[in-house]
């Protein structure tokens, strides 16, 4: 079937991701989208397409107003390609983008999953506020100004807690360094983090995390810890987009 554009119609429903945000974690997220599915064949599988724009500009730099780049322009191409192509819904794969969300679903008719109100809907399911008041963020500096989790985050009614200078400089590390500078994904370094951020006699003390970044779902992915209070922002977004995407068919 041929649509009035004169482009071909992919022959089911299918989603589309807006990637390279950074491409590694854009990589963590197909690959976990793909585990999600139960598959015996190739028709199993989901159908997607994957924008791996790599020539998105840093969000944090603009958001911080070290750079003039902006994101948005290049982003609502994105959007305006995934909707000329009849993608049925879109996957924005990068949490600090989040803060052009309303923009971007300005633009189009198709829904735009939105990864920050999925993983605080998560927390709420999984870690109810009678057990649960202080919840830490772990993220860029662009989402903690952007406020797109605290939002969410207090909205749900849980106290959010942000970590201190030295602890966001190291969680910056592990972003900006690590994952997707050397690709050294180190588990000494991401469980320190992690455990300063619980510790109950340290200055968070919270209750639970959520990983805001999909970097740091990245080091989830890597070194998995079932056993501590976590949200992962990414791993909700794949069950959801997977829930959705099957519900096409």
């Amino acid at each position: 079937m041929v649509p009035e554009e004169g482009r071909p119609e992919m022959r089911r429903p299918f989603f589309a991701v807006l990637g390279g945000m950074g491409t590694l974690a854009t990589e963590s997220f197909i690959r976990l989208v793909n585990r999600a599915v139960p598959t015996h064949t190739d028709q199993d599988f989901l159908d997607y397409v994957v924008f791996n724009d790599a020539s998105v500009p840093d969000r944090t730099a603009f958001i911080l107003g070290r750079s003039d780049d902006d994101p948005f322009p290049v982003l609502a191409d994105d959007v305006a390609k995934a909707t000329a192509m009849g993608a049925a819904f879109i996957v924005l794969t990068c949490n600090t983008a989040h803060v052009f969300h309303e923009r971007l679903q300005a633009l189009t008719d198709v829904p735009i999953l939105h990864m920050p109100r999925g993983a605080v809907a998560k927390l709420t399911e999984s870690y109810p506020g009678a057990r649960c008041r202080r919840v830490g963020f772990l993220g860029t500096e662009g989402s903690r100004a952007s406020g797109v989790y605290r939002r969410a985050v207090e909205e749900a009614g849980y106290t959010f807690v942000e970590p201190d200078q030295r602890l966001q400089d190291r969680i910056t590390s592990l972003i900006y360094d690590d994952v997707k500078g050397s690709g050294d994904l180190n588990l000494a370094r991401y469980e320190s983090v992690l455990r300063d951020m619980l510790d109950p006699s340290g200055p968070c003390h919270c209750d639970a995390l959520i990983l805001g970044c999909t970097e740091l779902s990245v080091l989830n992915e890597a070194f998995p810890m079932p056993q501590l209070p976590i949200i992962d922002a990414q791993a909700v977004l794949v069950q959801d987009t997977a829930a959705r995407a099957l519900a096409l068919r």
